[in-house]
């Protein structure tokens, strides 16, 4: 009984330990009320791509200038949006925590996220200079699975599921261009969703 004990309480420690050193007030409501944006947003982006064509499922199909900058509009509204709701909900789930919004785990944890994010959005920008369209929602997908794999040991290991399922459907998406849409309204609205209700539920954030 003794050794049970304390190779339990060795694992609360550990526990404990790996808590302290990881950011942990990110707010899984926030997750949902970025994958509602990010559908909306799929949503009018349809209707910008599809509406005065003949196309009743996702194909490739030619963009006018006035259209990619219609929808370069669309993008930006929608990650203020989604950032500025991630940075809200958090800093209220940090509050309810004790924990302070921005220390060194928070830093290190967006430092991380950076690097994928800004490399990602470079490429992007450079491939929509060049006309190549059709892979920028599979490539959004990526970098961004790839920024939560990589910044998911600072904080919740949930992330890193989370961004392996985006990697998955990015790699999908490059190989079924015309599906880009589709599965960027599912990786950033669908999959936000389901993980920010786990979230919630199993952290209570």
């Amino acid at each position: 009984m003794n050794q049970e004990k304390y190779l339990q309480d060795i694992r609360e420690i550990r526990e404990m330990m790996d808590r302290s050193g990881r950011f942990i007030s990110l707010s899984g409501i926030s997750g949902v009320v970025a994958g509602i944006i990010a559908l909306v947003s799929a949503f009018i982006a349809y209707h910008y791509i599809y509406l005065d064509t003949d196309y009743t499922s996702f194909k490739v199909v030619y963009l006018s200038a006035e259209t990619i900058r219609d929808i370069f509009l669309l993008a930006l509204a929608t990650l203020i949006l989604s950032i500025g709701s991630v940075i809200i909900l958090t800093h209220r789930t940090s509050k309810k925590k004790a924990q302070k919004l921005w220390n060194k785990h928070a830093k290190l944890l967006l430092m991380n996220l950076a690097i994928p994010l800004v490399s990602g959005g470079l490429v992007c920008l450079i491939l929509i200079l060049n006309g190549y369209m059709g892979v920028i929602a599979p490539l959004t997908l990526i970098f961004y699975g790839l920024a939560l794999v990589n910044a998911s040991k600072y904080t919740l290991h949930d992330i890193q599921s989370l961004g392996i399922a985006q990697i998955v459907l990015g790699l999908i998406g490059l190989y079924f261009i015309g599906y880009g849409l589709l599965l960027w309204a599912a990786g950033f609205g669908i999959l936000h969703i389901i993980y920010g209700i786990r979230m919630h539920l199993k952290y209570g954030s």
